[in-house]
């Protein structure tokens, strides 16, 4: 390897990683921000706080990898003409597409990195954040008893505390017990008392001091209607109620082996196989159902083989319009409204079970294609940052990263949008997946030749001296108008 193409390497390389992990950090904030209220308060250790955040980062790779891409070749190219050595180099006689081959070759590498990240370990990462995320969600939130009013957190239980101190000891302790069901007959109240979990979470302690137990009987009967007060007095008492997913649990991760998101390429043709003859099925059935059905009372007209038994008999075209009376008319008219009404009701059920049957080949089929797409969109986000770079002559993190957002933006809502058209029908998944990567493409083609013939597409004086000669030339074009009008 020359010198020249390790040092185009080095320089690209460093704002490569650099950008990667800036925008990854941006966007895992964003992800823990939309996240942050199912976190929160449910007593999750760090460690599992990391895997939630480390699997929603990897999910994340697909929006992180091909703006680090654009953003490092425009940053890589627009410092080599900040700094005049991309003319240093053209002057000795190296053309942009030789300073940009090792380039290449690094930007082919990171897509086929891409395509095995995007079939191998976002798959994986998806289904590691499914279950993460349900289990979360089915763990409850710490148990935090306020002051001053009752509290139904615990279930079966009734809780209030007139006061706390700053050891966290609780005074004035009311506890009801409705695990029986009998409404509020057992009461316990305490001077005291303090509250704690078991180390496992599985159930809450209550340790009370100088208080007493209230048990009363509410059966009644005909004959007998008093009831009975028991009362208890106790100086420590302990109460011991337990609970149920309150301690965080992990379940069986391939619960979600299902969705389509969690699937390699491998999987989703065989699923797609599957989905290809249940829609197949879906049609024959629906199609048989309509042709023959009541609805239609001529379908033996259509077999022209001569195979059925009827299919020589003419169709009476002429007499079919000829009533014996007006109400036999209105009753024929009257009959076939009713049969095109029930027809169009059919239509609208067929659409609907079709879509039932459709729009899971569809998913299936686009998140097939996606498979390619972060491959694609790394490569071509290289070929419009590299000459961007090249013609803009600017480094840092200025103007780089202002172009670079209003690309990926412009790619994105693209991207998204054909997505959503395709999953509905409105365009083929096959467009849907790489309309984006189409537009984008013969961008980046007008850039690379822009930049290899050193254009000045971006420079201010080229477009004056352009205005100017417009302008010029419509002042003579107006001279010669005025004058022809005079003569």
């Amino acid at each position: 390897m020359k010198k020249l193409d390790l040092y185009i390497l080095k320089s690209f390389l460093g704002p490569l990683f650099m950008t990667f992990f800036i925008v990854l950090f941006v966007l895992i904030m964003q992800f823990l921000w939309l996240y942050i209220d199912e976190l929160v308060g449910k007593g999750l250790s760090f460690s599992i706080i990391l895997e939630f955040l480390g699997w929603g980062s990897a999910t994340l790779i697909p929006m992180t990898l091909p703006l680090a891409t654009l953003l490092a070749s425009i940053m890589t190219m627009g410092n080599l003409g900040e700094n005049n050595e991309l003319l240093a180099m053209k002057a000795a006689g190296i053309s942009l597409k030789r300073i940009i081959t090792p380039l290449i070759y690094v930007s082919i590498v990171i897509s086929i990195g891409a395509f095995f990240i995007s079939n191998n370990l976002i798959p994986v990462a998806y289904e590691k954040i499914y279950s993460l995320r349900d289990d979360i969600n089915k763990t409850k939130e710490e148990i935090k008893i306020p002051t001053g009013v009752f509290y139904n957190g615990v279930e079966g239980y009734t809780l209030r505390v007139a006061s706390r101190d700053d050891r966290g000891t609780m005074h004035d302790v009311m506890v009801y017990d409705h695990t029986k069901k009998n409404g509020n007959t057992n009461l316990t109240v305490a001077d005291s008392g303090y509250i704690r979990l078991s180390p496992d979470k599985s159930s809450i302690i209550f340790t009370l001091y100088d208080g007493i137990n209230y048990e009363e009987t509410n059966k009644v009967s005909y004959r007998d209607t008093s009831r009975t007060l028991q009362s208890v007095d106790f100086a420590m008492q302990q109460i011991v109620i337990p609970l149920e997913n309150y301690a965080f649990k992990k379940s069986d991760e391939s619960r979600y082996g299902s969705e389509v998101m969690t699937k390699s390429l491998s999987q989703l043709r065989t699923d797609r196989d599957s989905l290809e003859v249940k829609v197949a099925s879906t049609v024959y059935a629906q199609t048989a159902r309509c042709v023959f059905s009541s609805n239609l009372e001529y379908t033996y007209q259509y077999d022209t083989t001569g195979k059925a038994k009827n299919a020589t008999i003419p169709y009476p075209a002429d007499s079919l319009f000829n009533w014996s009376s007006s109400h036999a008319e209105e009753a024929a008219l009257r009959e076939a409204i009713n049969k095109l009404n029930s027809q169009i009701t059919n239509f609208d059920f067929y659409e609907r079970e079709l879509y039932q049957s459709a729009y899971p080949l569809r998913r299936t089929i686009i998140e097939s294609f996606r498979k390619f797409t972060l491959s694609l969109a790394c490569l071509i986000f290289f070929f419009i940052g590299a000459p961007l770079g090249a013609i803009i002559r600017k480094g840092g993190l200025g103007t780089p990263v202002i172009i670079s957002i209003l690309f990926f933006v412009f790619y994105w809502v693209i991207d998204i949008s054909g997505k959503r058209l395709a999953n509905d029908g409105a365009i083929s998944p096959f467009i849907g997946t790489f309309i984006s990567s189409f537009i984008l493409i013969p961008i980046g083609i007008f850039l690379t030749a822009k930049s290899s013939s050193d254009s000045g597409l971006f420079n201010a004086d080229a477009y004056k001296i352009f205005f100017n000669k417009l302008s010029d030339r419509l002042k003579a074009f107006r001279k010669k108008t005025v004058k022809k009008n005079e003569a």
